[in-house]
């Protein structure tokens, strides 16, 4: 039978690439990470690492066994908090998230807390989907705050859980007078020849932007790329291109928004987190604050 923590040992070599960093992280010694997971090949039938250089590496079968204890030490901690689910939370949730879910939903719930949860903490770090996510497979932090569009939808990994939490209309960020009545396609054929503005860090809207375009004929001419929403504003208010904004927000000076339908542009939000690990009390008190219906605003 496979032991536990010989499997941690396993899959922290996987995450973190040496025997030396998973010592380090585990508080033991390289020999001792070393000796175990012998043992654990042993016990496996099969060779799990191999030398590369002065460093050793997974073998093949040792990667699928990684995989695998990553989800049987998940259902194990599940089970453990599962025999005391009324556990009063207390601890440090780690939190990455877009900065959309952070204004909106995050921080009214973590300035609530102290009131409820005395001794539960939130610590916040602002990172679009695909380093949260990435954050999260490497147990940096407990939960993500991800999102998609309905025209660009994303996958998650079968190593995760995901909540769904709300979704919002966007629109096309135009300059102001440049309004232009009609569905989607009609809008974008109408800015078929104008530059086109995208977020750097994230490929989604582009995608979205993309879609559109085809489906109205063309390829649309991506020119600057902006992270912040508001940059993307002062871009379109000085006539330097197009860009998709939210419907419900107000907009700068010098914008204005074309209303996007058939098809509809969605941004959709999710709470992600790791499989098995939504049991633990300090993270299902901030997962049932998160996702419980809540006004349709968005900051």
């Amino acid at each position: 039978m496979l032991n536990n923590d010989r499997l941690l040992l396993l899959a922290e070599l996987a995450r973190l690439g040496s025997m030396r960093e998973v010592a380090e992280e585990l508080g033991t010694t390289t020999s001792t990470v070393s000796q175990q997971l012998a043992v654990l090949a042993k016990e496996a039938g099969t060779a799990l690492i191999e030398p590369d250089g002065r460093r050793v590496r997974l073998t093949p079968a040792g990667r699928r066994l990684a995989r695998h204890a990553v989800t049987i030490l998940a259902a194990v901690e599940a089970a453990r908090l599962d025999l005391d689910p009324s556990a009063e939370p207390a601890g440090t949730v780690r939190v990455a998230g877009f900065a959309t879910a952070i204004r909106r939903s995050l921080l009214p719930i973590v300035a609530a807390l102290p009131a409820r949860h005395e001794r539960l903490r939130v610590l916040i770090h602002e990172h679009e989907p695909a380093e949260a996510l990435q954050l999260l497979a490497g147990d940096e932090v407990d939960l993500a705050l991800t999102y998609d569009y309905n025209l660009a939808p994303s996958g998650f990994p079968d190593t995760v859980e995901v909540s769904p939490l709300w979704s919002v209309r966007w629109s096309l960020g135009v300059p102001a007078g440049a309004g232009v009545d009609g569905g989607a396609l009609a809008v974008f054929r109408a800015f078929r020849d104008t530059n086109w503005l995208v977020n750097s860090r994230n490929t989604a809207d582009e995608d979205v932007v993309r879609t559109v375009a085809s489906m109205a004929g063309y390829t649309p001419r991506i020119a600057h790329r902006a992270d912040s929403l508001e940059l993307l504003q002062d871009l379109i208010a000085a006539g330097l291109g197009v860009g998709l904004l939210p419907a419900d927000q107000p907009v700068a000076a010098g914008v204005a928004l074309a209303p996007l339908r058939r098809p509809d542009v969605r941004l959709r939000a999710f709470a992600v987190t790791r499989l098995g690990r939504r049991a633990w009390p300090p993270l299902a008190v901030l997962l049932d604050l998160l996702t419980r219906p809540a006004p349709p605003n968005r900051s």
